[in-house]
């Protein structure tokens, strides 16, 4: 692993460190889903907040039978980067089948008037309640991603973007931008 690899690694941990302990656990992605879907006006009862938080779960839960390697319910950064290096989190072969069901349940929840596109608005609200990524930096990626400058992004250019943050190291790469600095 590449240490530009392993700084987007740290950086993607950080947003999914919720509570800030220096572990992933269960309520991370839990709190993560039901604060996005309160966000934008989903319920309990809400169907794309149950999805959403369904989904996000079953990440947990593939990440801690990956990736908790000493079994104590919690993830540290360097279990984390372990498994990925591993090819156990996400491959080129597998990100497709893990967050097309993802960013669909982030849609279905952050795309108000139902037309398939978020606007920048949009996307600063999920990524602000769903990744603790500042505004700034949310609006600063909205226009790296919207590659044909239209002012909305679709799930394709989203998944495209998540791909590119993983699996492209061109700091041109709308991904590279995805969740702000690298730097802690």
């Amino acid at each position: 692993m590449n240490e530009f690899l392993e700084r987007r690694l740290a950086r993607r941990f950080r947003a999914h460190d919720h509570d800030g302990n220096g572990f992933l656990q269960r309520r991370d992605f839990e709190l993560a889903a039901v604060r996005m879907a309160e966000e934008f006006g989903h319920g309990p009862e809400s169907p794309a907040r149950q999805k959403l938080v369904a989904i996000s779960l079953g990440l947990w839960e593939h990440l801690q039978k990956v990736a908790d390697l000493n079994t104590d319910g919690r993830i540290s950064l360097g279990e984390y980067k372990a498994a990925f290096a591993a090819g156990m989190l996400e491959t080129p072969e597998t990100f497709h089948q893990n967050y097309v069901p993802y960013i669909d349940a982030v849609l279905d929840i952050a795309d108000i008037d139902g037309d398939g596109r978020l606007t920048v608005s949009d996307e600063v609200r999920w990524m602000s309640s769903l990744m603790n990524v500042p505004e700034q930096v949310s609006r600063d990626a909205f226009y790296r991603i919207d590659k044909d400058n239209d002012g909305f992004i679709t799930a394709s250019e989203l998944v495209e973007a998540i791909r590119g943050y993983y699996f492209d190291e061109s700091p041109e790469s709308p991904g590279h931008w995805l969740l702000g600095s690298l730097d802690p």
